[in-house]
């Protein structure tokens, strides 16, 4: 197979470029053909692209990418030129023009699109103007049109139903996967706390995403402060890139004089990720939203006990499992209360992190769930 993504391939990007990574080391290995359409703006760093895959880059284009930040003439007209020479082309989620070009050049070409999440409520209540315009310009009409939708979990099922008012007729729940061998030889403990200068007499909660409103930091922020008024020895990192919430981060930061418990260490990748995995005693994400956290599951694949919304795409999945602490609901007071119930008790904090462990290595391991999306490949290439 002749296999195109479509996506911002950039460290800025979040999630979906480490899907498509993973996804593609596994159907090279069987032999397929992959390349990855980005659109980009110069400075950006595009996320590292397998060997034996193509990575194309498209300018986005000046004054339009101000308002819709994905459009490309380049992008565009390098999809004229050469659409007819893939066999599947998947669309990473929705808005963007990378989801309505190929369907606006091309009827033939079979077309997978995976949502990510961006279909649920609290998403899609934001920047709605925008979604209705992409709507009016047919981002519905095409959605009903792909041959294939991807989703992650029995919510979306809800949220794309809901979307198009009627049954996709082909919808297939495939989750995230993981790469579990990357986990299996983790840092020496102490190396993250050691470069970040974090006490080993202090207990540490890793908050690992983007900078962004919708990763629950209005929640964790305010929780962790009554938490450390009365646990002093525990100190909370936040990593990830600015997003739009890094200033305010550091605004409550200053203004409740949390400088010592609070640490802002950027984005942190390779071997300074797992460094931090290793160290944390607990992992945190109390997102309001997520299409299937790769955050979460790579927390789980390390080993690191987590302590999570039930937002993140699979928390029936970690309920059932008993994989998590999983907050009571959405407030500052949940989240204060499940870092009570976690930190305080070290045995809990083990069997939940084991029990994550295997629920990752029989579910969501990157061999099993590539192999599933390429079977769907197939079974659309078929029927074209």
């Amino acid at each position: 197979m002749r296999i195109l993504n479509i996506c911002a391939y950039t460290w800025q990007a979040g999630g979906p470029p480490k899907i498509i990574f993973d996804h593609t080391q596994v159907v090279l290995r069987y032999g397929h053909q992959v390349d990855i359409l980005s659109p980009f703006t110069p400075g950006e760093k595009p996320y590292p692209v397998p060997e034996g895959a193509r990575l194309i880059l498209c300018q986005r284009t000046p004054l339009v990418s101000r308002f819709f930040r994905e459009f490309s003439v380049e992008l565009y007209q390098y999809l004229q030129k050469h659409v007819h020479e893939y066999d599947v082309i998947h669309c990473h989620g929705l808005w963007h023009f990378g989801t309505l070009a190929p369907f606006m050049l091309d009827r033939k070409v079979a077309k997978v699109i995976t949502i990510h999440g961006v279909l649920d409520r609290w998403v899609y209540a934001h920047h709605n103007w925008k979604k209705e315009l992409m709507n009016t310009l047919a981002q519905k009409a095409y959605l009903r049109r792909a041959d294939l939708v991807q989703i992650n979990n029995t919510d979306e099922q809800e949220d794309v139903l809901r979307y198009l008012g009627q049954p996709h007729p082909n919808v297939v729940i495939i989750p995230n996967g993981v790469k579990t061998s990357d986990f299996i030889q983790l840092p020496p403990k102490g190396t993250f706390r050691q470069k970040f200068s974090i006490p080993t007499d202090k207990k540490l909660v890793l908050f690992m995403s983007r900078l962004n409103v919708k990763k629950g930091l209005g929640l964790l922020l305010p929780g962790f402060r009554e938490y450390v008024r009365e646990h002093p020895d525990t100190i909370l990192a936040l990593a990830g890139s600015d997003d739009g919430y890094e200033a305010t981060t550091r605004q409550f930061i200053n203004q409740h004089n949390l400088g010592d418990s609070i640490r802002l260490v950027g984005m942190l990748t390779g071997d300074d990720k797992k460094a931090a995995l290793a160290d944390a005693d607990l992992f945190t994400l109390p997102s309001y939203s997520e299409g299937f956290s790769m955050a979460v599951l790579e927390a789980m694949a390390a080993g690191t006990p987590t302590l999570v919304s039930d937002r993140v795409g699979f928390s029936d999945a970690i309920r059932q499992h008993n994989a998590a602490g999983v907050l009571s609901s959405l407030t500052p007071e949940a989240v204060k209360a499940g870092l009570e119930n976690l930190l305080g008790d070290d045995l809990l904090r083990k069997q939940v992190a084991q029990n994550a462990s295997n629920m990752v290595k029989k579910q969501y391991d990157i061999d099993v769930v590539a192999k599933q999306l390429l079977d769907e490949y197939a079974k659309i290439i078929r029927k074209k």
